[in-house]
């Protein structure tokens, strides 16, 4: 097996749920301003060498419904050939898709990854689970990102 080795750790800062500094903030916009901070701490790493990046998320309602992981690449400076998974432990999603990440490059299916989690009480709470709205950058730049997977199979 690989050494695995943690290089860098990036989060946004702690805020109240439904009055503090992140109360309106996206889960999607959260990680791809983290996964661009840690991008630019680490000038030396090439995003381009980023295999794959793994959120968990503790819940997965309103907009931060879908895999969020795979919406923060499009959203980042990464390429859009990076894979983004998402997963759901509960509390303990974050540290669970560490041991993923760690998994794979141990196990040399993988050589670079980002993993870590995210949670929006405030954008969560706020939302009937049905009437999620998608990311309007997004929607704007990659729409195809949200094209439903019956329709894949035709493009």
């Amino acid at each position: 097996m690989k050494d695995v080795v943690i290089v860098d750790s990036v989060r946004t800062g702690l805020a109240k749920a439904f009055r503090g500094s992140f109360n309106l903030t996206r889960s999607d916009d959260m990680l791809a301003h983290c996964i661009d901070a840690l991008l630019e701490r680490n000038p030396k790493l090439d995003p381009a060498e980023v295999e794959d990046v793994y959120v968990g998320a503790a819940s997965h309602v309103g907009e931060q419904d879908g895999n969020l992981a795979r919406l923060a690449v499009v959203l980042s400076k990464l390429p859009i050939t990076t894979a983004g998974t998402t997963i759901n432990r509960f509390c303990s999603s974050g540290l669970q898709t560490i041991a993923m990440a760690a998994n794979q490059i141990a196990t040399g299916q993988t050589q670079v990854a980002i993993a870590g989690g995210v949670d929006s009480i405030s954008m969560r709470n706020r939302q009937e689970p049905a009437k999620a709205k998608q990311n309007k950058r997004l929607l704007e730049e990659k729409p195809e990102i949200f094209m439903a997977m019956g329709n894949t199979a035709e493009v």
